[in-house]
C-alpha cells in the first residue's frame, strides 16, 4: 500500500474506534493505539491493526487523535514528531485553544501540519464518515489534511480560521447545546404541568422559531423514550461547557445565560456520574418528562 495511505488513529474510543473502521473501509492502513486493552480488542476485532506502544507510530504519515482532554494531546503530540515523516495530524479532539495554536507551531517546527478539527455528528457520523467539523489552521495545513478529511466527513467541513479558532467555534456550539437541553427540558416540563403530552409539545415547538435539534431529535430519540444511548457522556459535556465559559472569560466576555446553564451541567453531573448519557441532564432539570425520573441518590465519585 502507499506510504501516503498510512494513518495512526490515537484514541479507540466510541469516536475514535468509529473513525478508525470508516478509514478502514475507505482503504487507509490504519494502526490504532488506546491504552486500554479492550478498545485495542475491539478495534483488531474489526480488522484493524493495533499497538500497545504510542511510540511505534511516532513518523506515520497521517494521524487522527480522538482523544479525552487538552492535557493528553499536549502529551501525544510530541512523541508522534519524534520520528521524522509525519505529514498531518487531525485533532478531532474537543480541546483548548491555546493548545492547538501551541502543538500547531510545534508541528510547523517538524516540517508538518497540525489541524484542530473537532468533529460533530456522533458516532454514527464517525461510523459513515459523515462527520462535520470545525477546522481551525492555516491553509497550508488544511491542504496537507485534506485526504483525510474528506475520509471522516465527505467534505462537510468548515475552515473557520487559524489555528485554535476550530475549537473556539465547537465550544461555543457545545455549551449552546448544553443550554438547549437545559431550556428545552424546563419548557417540557412545563408543558406537562399543564397536561400536554411533551411529545407533542416538542413537535409543535420543533416546526415554530423555538425549535432545535434538541427539540426535534434529542429529547424524542433519548429523553422521551428514556433510552438515553446518544453515546456522549454526561462528564464530557459537562466538561465542554465549562470550557465554554473559562475561554470566554479568557477574552474578557462574561456570558451570563450560558455560565447558568454550565453551572446547571456541573450540577447534574454530581447528581448523575460522568459516565451518564449527556441527555440524561433531562432528569435534574426536568424529571417529570423522563421515564426514569429524578436521580434517587447523590452520584458519589
Amino acid at each position: 500500500m502507499s506510504n501516503n495511505r498510512r494513518i495512526a488513529v490515537i484514541g479507540l474510543g466510541s469516536m475514535g474506534g468509529a473513525m478508525a473502521s470508516t478509514l478502514h473501509s475507505a482503504g487507509w492502513d490504519v494502526t490504532g493505539f488506546d491504552p486500554s486493552e479492550a478498545a485495542r480488542n475491539a478495534a483488531a476485532g474489526a480488522g484493524i491493526s493495533t499497538t500497545a506502544e504510542l511510540r511505534d507510530l511516532a513518523g506515520v504519515p497521517y494521524v487522527v487523535l480522538s482523544l479525552p482532554s487538552a492535557k493528553i494531546v499536549e502529551a501525544t503530540v510530541p512523541v508522534l514528531l519524534s520520528a521524522p515523516g509525519t505529514l498531518a495530524i487531525i485533532d478531532t479532539t474537543t480541546s483548548e485553544p491555546s493548545t492547538s495554536t501551541s502543538m500547531g507551531t510545534l508541528a510547523d517546527s517538524h516540517g508538518a501540519a497540525f489541524v484542530d478539527a473537532p468533529v460533530s455528528g456522533g458516532r454514527d457520523g464517525a461510523a459513515t464518515g459523515t462527520l462535520s467539523a470545525f477546522v481551525g489552521a492555516t491553509d497550508t495545513a488544511v491542504a496537507a489534511a485534506q485526504p483525510v478529511l474528506d475520509a471522516l466527513t465527505g467534505g462537510r467541513y468548515a475552515h473557520i480560521g487559524g489555528p485554535g479558532s476550530g475549537n473556539v467555534v465547537k465550544l461555543l456550539n457545545n455549551v449552546l447545546a448544553a443550554a438547549n437541553l437545559v431550556s428545552v427540558g424546563e419548557a417540557l416540563g412545563v408543558a406537562k404541568a399543564y397536561g400536554i403530552d411533551p411529545a407533542v409539545a416538542a413537535a409543535s415547538i420543533s416546526n415554530a422559531s423555538g425549535g432545535s435539534k434538541v427539540s426535534a431529535a434529542m429529547y424524542p430519540n433519548w429523553v422521551l423514550s428514556g433510552t438515553h444511548d446518544s453515546g456522549f457522556s454526561l462528564g464530557l459535556m459537562a466538561r465542554d461547557a465549562a470550557l465554554a465559559i473559562d475561554m470566554a472569560r479568557q477574552v474578557g466576555e462574561h456570558p451570563e445565560l450560558l455560565a447558568a446553564a454550565a453551572e446547571q451541567w456541573q450540577e447534574a453531573l454530581a447528581a448523575l456520574g460522568p459516565a451518564a448519557d449527556f441527555t440524561e441532564i433531562a432528569r435534574t432539570v426536568a424529571p417529570a418528562v423522563t421515564p426514569a425520573g429524578a436521580p434517587k441518590t447523590t452520584h458519589v465519585a
